[in-house]
């Protein structure tokens, strides 16, 4: 999951963006309504947490300008404001949910998760391919029935790439996805994540590489096949 934290507060965006990031959630962060709107035109994200009193355009009209794109991107608020008059303007503006400060982190992140899975819908909590479940709810993974325990980051790219059902998922969309925008993009790290992740599942390999495409998941008979083991 990747989302946009707009907090115009350095040392609580910071927490938030590390906090995060423990969790296997990519997080930008943005200190205005200006870099906000910026960052959303770039990139794509799967949530918007919004400080509604932040410089620039305010929380609000970030909100109005998501909702306006018809990107149905789930908005959290999350604010000092606690009246319920301000909820429900919040509400009216498009938000899908709200968090007051002070808040525990972990409640921020079961909220991202609750409207992760509310975006997502159609899609069953826990997917299952060529003798592999991953439950996204509870960060796990099985392999023929055998826990296999991964880290954060190979958990976010098995996720997008299972989550692709079977189509090719580009080394920079891997980057965009499972990392955030502070990631070099001439950097390695996908395909050392990319092999690391190979071993941790085991045989038969359930990650294809597309030479000069990307990588996908290979449900067939002869799952996992490549020509280039490497990356």
């Amino acid at each position: 999951m990747r989302v946009l934290v707009v907090e115009d507060e350095p040392l609580m965006a910071g927490a938030i963006r590390d906090g995060l990031r423990l969790e296997a959630i990519a997080a930008d962060i943005a200190g205005d309504g200006h870099a906000a709107l910026e960052l959303l035109a770039l990139n794509t994200y799967d949530i918007a947490v919004l400080d509604r009193d932040i410089p620039g355009p305010s929380g609000d009209e970030v909100a109005t300008s998501i909702v306006a794109s018809g990107s149905g991107m789930p908005i959290l608020m999350l604010t000092a404001a606690d009246r319920l008059d301000d909820k429900a303007t919040g509400f009216e503006l498009g938000a899908d949910d709200y968090l007051t400060k002070p808040f525990e982190l972990r409640e921020l992140v079961l909220r991202l998760r609750a409207l992760d899975r509310r975006r997502a819908h159609s899609r069953p909590p826990v997917r299952e391919v060529a003798g592999l479940r991953l439950d996204p709810f509870r960060r796990e993974v099985y392999r023929d029935g055998r826990y296999v325990a991964l880290t954060r980051k190979q958990f976010a790219v098995l996720e997008v790439l299972v989550a692709a059902e079977g189509g090719v998922i580009s080394a920079e969309e891997l980057l965009e996805r499972a990392w955030d925008s502070n990631a070099d993009p001439f950097t390695n790290a996908v395909r050392i994540t990319v092999s690391a992740l190979r071993k941790r599942l085991g045989e038969p390999a359930l990650i294809a590489t597309v030479p000069g495409v990307g990588y996908r998941i290979d449900a067939g008979p002869e799952a996992g096949t490549t020509r280039d083991e490497r990356g």
